[in-house]
C-alpha cells in the first residue's frame, strides 16, 4: 500500500504549485477514492502490462529478441531430442525385438536337447544290470559267503 504524505511548502505567491487548504482536501478526496479504484480486481498480468510503457522501447526489443531466441533455441533441442528418442525406439523395435525372439527360441531347443539326452540316459541306465545288484538274486551266478556284520 502506498503512504501518500501532504509536505507543507512555504508560501510562494507566483508559483503555481502554491497550495491552499481547500485543494488538499480535494487532493486527499481524490487519493482515497483511487486507492479505492486500483485494489478491485487487479491482477498482476494487468500490472505488468502497466509496466510497459515504463520500460524504453530498446529494451523492450532486447528483451523480446532474448526470449524469441531462447524459445527457438528449445523449440530446436525438443525437436532433436525428439528425434533422437525415435530413432532408438524404432531401432530397438527393429533390431532388438526380433534378436530377444531368435534368443529365446535358441534357449528353448537347448533346452528340449537336454531334456531328451536326460532321458535317453535314464533309459540306459533302467536297461544295463544294476551295480549294486545283491549276490544270489540272479540265478546263473554263484551264491557268495557274506560273513556277517559286512
Amino acid at each position: 500500500m502506498v503512504k501518500v504524505e501532504i509536505v507543507e511548502e512555504k508560501d510562494h505567491a507566483g508559483s503555481p504549485y502554491a497550495s491552499s487548504s481547500s485543494s488538499r482536501t480535494s487532493s486527499s478526496v481524490s487519493l482515497s477514492s483511487v486507492e479505492s479504484d486500483a485494489s478491485v480486481d487487479e491482477t498482476l498480468f494487468d500490472r505488468i502490462l502497466a509496466l510497459k510503457d515504463i520500460v524504453p522501447p530498446t529494451t523492450r526489443h532486447s528483451i523480446s529478441s532474448r526470449i524469441s531466441k531462447t524459445a527457438s533455441v528449445f523449440k530446436r533441442g525438443s525437436k532433436m531430442v525428439g528425434n533422437v528418442i525415435w530413432v532408438l525406439t524404432t531401432s530397438t523395435l527393429l533390431v532388438g525385438l526380433p534378436l530377444a525372439l531368435i534368443l529365446e527360441d535358441e534357449s528353448k531347443a537347448v533346452a528340449q536337447e537336454k531334456e531328451m539326452l536326460e532321458q535317453q540316459q535314464g533309459a540306459q541306465q533302467m536297461m544295463a544290470p544294476s551295480l549294486y545288484s545283491q549276490p544270489g538274486s540272479d540265478p546263473n551266478q554263484p551264491k557268495a559267503l557274506v560273513p556277517p556284520g559286512f
